[in-house]
C-alpha cells in the first residue's frame, strides 16, 4: 500500500498527447500518470503485428518522454505482468494508490470507456471524464448540431465546421469559390501508370522499436501480418517530420489522384498520417494549417488541399460523432440482413481475383491500404457477397494500422457496408468490377473479365453487382441517388437474370 494520491491519470494507448485534457492541470507532488499494456487490446479482435507494434512502441515512448520530463508515472509493460484487461489493471492500481480521482479524455472505443467506467464506479474514487480535445468537434457540440435534423450529412457538417474555424474561408465565403473540389479529385493514372511516386519517408526502427517487434513476432506469432515492413512513425517528432513530407513531396498531387490504385504501388500520393493522427500525435490543426500554407504558398492547388481539409475536418470529425451518438447498438446495425461468413482468403490473400489478392497482400505486408481500396475493393466485394457486417468491421479493426474504433466502425458499417440504413451515406457504394478497371491496372493480369457477369471468367464483382441490384430493388429501386442503376437491371432479360441468380449462389457457396 502506498500514500494516497490525488488524480490517477489514464493515458490509453491512442491517447498519446501531451497536451491532452487529461494531462492539463497535473501537479507532479499529488499526482501519477497510468498506462498499460494488456493482452485483450490485441486479442478482442485478432491483430495484425504490425497495429500492435505501432501501438506498443509509440505507448513506450511515450512512457519514456513523460518520465523524462519529471512525472511519476505506472506503466504496465505486456511482458512483465499478468493483468489480461485494463479494467483488471486499473482496479489493481486503484487498490494500490488509492487516488481521490481517476483523470482520463474519453476512449475510442466504447468498449474500453465502459469497462474503465464500471471500475471506477465500483470504487471509492471519482471518475473526472473530460472531453477530448483533440477533436475539433466535440461529442457535446456535434449532437446540438445534428439536433432533430432528419438527415445527418457530411456536406451540411463540413461547411458549419469550415464556418466555425475559419480554415479556408475568405469574405463570408469558401476560398475559391467552392466548398467542394470533389469532382476534380477522380482521376486516374492511364495506361502509363503512376510513375515513381515520392517514397514515404522512412523511420528505421530505434532499440525500443526493435524490442517490441521482438516481442510481437513472438507473442503474438500466430497473429496476421508481416513484421518485416514496419516502418511508421512512432514519436511525436517523427510523426510531424511525416508531415512535412507529406506537404512538400506527395499534397499538391495528392487531390487528383487520391481515387486511384496501382499494384505494388500501395501509397502512391496519401499521406499516410492517419496512424499518428489516430494515436494522437498529432493534432488536426496542425495537418490543416499546414496543408492551408502550401496552398497560400502557391506549392499545391486548391483542390487537393481542399480534398485533404475535407478529409480530417469534415469526414472525421463527423464519423466519430455519429460513432458516440449511436453506441453501442451501432456495431449490431445490419439493415440489409447479411449473414454471409468472411471469406478466409482476407486474412492470407489467397483469391484468383487480383484486386483482392494485391489490396490484401499490401494490408498483410503493410497494415495499410487508402480509403478506395478499402470502400471498393475490400468493402465492396463483402456487401456484394452479403458479408455480415459486424464481421467485417472486426477485420478492418484487426488489419489496419490506424483503426480505432471510433473511426473505423462508421467507416465500415455505415459507409462501406450500408447496415446502418442510409444514417452515415445516403446510398450503397455499389459497382461492378469496371469500376476497378478504371481506377487501376488489378484487371489486366487477372483471370476475370469485369465486362462479363456470367461464364467461368466472368468478374464475380460484376456477378454479383447484378444480383445484390436485384436482391434489394424493392428497397432502392425509388431512392433519387440509386434509381438509375436499378433501372438499368430493367434491361436484363429473364434468362440473364436468371444465370446471374445461379452463379452468384455458386460464389456464395464457395467461401460459406
Amino acid at each position: 500500500m502506498t500514500d494516497s494520491v490525488r488524480n490517477l491519470v489514464v493515458v490509453l494507448g491512442d491517447q498519446l498527447d501531451r497536451d491532452s485534457a487529461a494531462l492539463a492541470d497535473f501537479d507532479a507532488k499529488t499526482d501519477r500518470v497510468w498506462m498499460a499494456e494488456v493482452r485483450e487490446e490485441s486479442d478482442h479482435v485478432w491483430s495484425h503485428r504490425a497495429r500492435i507494434t505501432l501501438f506498443l512502441s509509440a505507448m513506450r515512448h511515450f512512457g519514456l518522454a513523460i518520465e523524462t520530463e519529471g512525472l511519476p508515472l505506472t506503466y504496465h509493460a505486456l511482458s512483465r505482468h499478468a493483468y489480461d484487461s485494463l479494467g483488471q489493471a486499473l482496479a489493481a492500481d486503484i487498490d494500490r494508490f488509492r487516488p481521490r480521482n481517476v483523470v482520463m479524455a474519453q476512449a475510442g472505443d466504447y468498449r474500453v470507456q465502459s469497462s474503465l467506467t464500471d471500475v471506477v464506479n465500483a470504487s471509492p474514487a471519482s471518475l473526472d471524464l473530460r472531453s477530448d480535445n483533440h477533436f475539433l468537434c466535440s461529442a457535446d457540440a456535434f449532437e446540438e448540431w445534428a439536433g432533430s435534423r432528419k438527415q445527418l450529412r457530411l456536406e451540411s457538417f463540413y461547411r458549419e465546421m469550415r464556418k466555425r474555424t475559419g480554415f479556408l474561408m475568405e469574405h463570408n465565403g469558401p476560398v475559391g469559390g467552392e466548398w467542394n473540389y470533389d469532382r476534380d479529385n477522380r482521376q486516374r493514372f492511364g495506361k502509363k501508370g503512376p510513375g515513381l511516386p515520392p517514397p514515404w519517408p522512412s523511420f528505421q526502427p530505434d532499440a525500443i522499436t526493435a524490442d517490441v517487434i521482438a516481442e510481437v513476432g513472438e507473442t503474438f506469432a500466430d497473429h496476421p501480418g508481416s513484421l518485416d515492413n514496419f516502418d511508421w512513425p512512432v514519436t511525436r517528432a517523427d510523426a510531424r517530420l511525416a508531415l512535412q513530407d507529406f506537404v512538400e513531396c506527395r499534397l499538391a498531387t495528392f487531390g487528383p489522384f487520391q481515387d486511384a490504385m496501382w499494384t505494388d504501388q500501395p501509397f502512391l500520393y496519401h499521406s499516410g498520417l492517419a496512424a499518428a493522427l489516430n494515436l494522437k500525435l498529432l493534432h488536426p490543426t496542425e495537418l490543416i494549417e499546414h496543408a492551408i500554407e502550401a496552398f497560400e504558398r502557391k506549392q499545391a492547388p486548391i483542390n487537393s488541399v481542399e480534398g485533404f481539409v475535407r478529409q480530417v475536418l469534415g469526414w472525421r470529425e463527423f464519423v466519430r460523432g455519429i460513432y458516440w451518438r449511436e453506441m453501442p447498438d451501432y456495431l449490431t446495425r445490419n439493415v440489409l440482413g447479411a449473414k454471409q461468413p468472411l471469406p478466409q482468403f482476407y486474412w492470407s490473400g489467397d483469391t484468383d481475383m487480383s484486386c483482392l489478392r494485391s489490396v490484401i497482400g499490401q494490408t498483410l505486408d503493410h497494415g495499410y491500404a487508402h480509403h478506395i481500396q478499402r470502400l471498393m475493393v475490400t468493402g465492396l466485394f463483402a456487401l456484394l457477397l452479403g458479408v455480415d457486417p459486424r464481421r467485417l468491421h472486426e477485420w478492418y479493426l484487426a488489419v489496419y494500422v490506424d483503426a480505432v474504433e471510433w473511426v473505423e466502425a462508421p467507416n465500415t458499417i455505415g459507409m462501406s457496408q450500408y447496415a446502418d440504413g442510409g444514417l452515415l451515406a445516403s446510398k450503397p457504394y455499389v459497382a461492378t468490377g469496371k469500376y476497378i478497371k478504371r481506377m487501376s491496372n488489378y484487371c489486366e493480369n487477372c483471370r476475370f473479365d469485369p465486362d462479363k457477369a456470367t461464364g467461368e471468367d466472368a468478374c464475380p464483382f460484376t456477378t454479383l453487382y447484378w444480383d445484390f441490384l436485384e436482391r434489394h430493388q424493392s428497397r432502392f429501386a425509388r431512392h433519387p441517388r440509386t434509381a438509375l442503376q436499378w433501372k438499368n437491371l430493367e434491361r436484363l432479360g429473364a434468362d440473364e437474370k436468371r444465370a446471374i441468380r445461379t452463379q452468384s449462389e455458386r460464389i456464395r457457396k464457395q467461401f460459406e
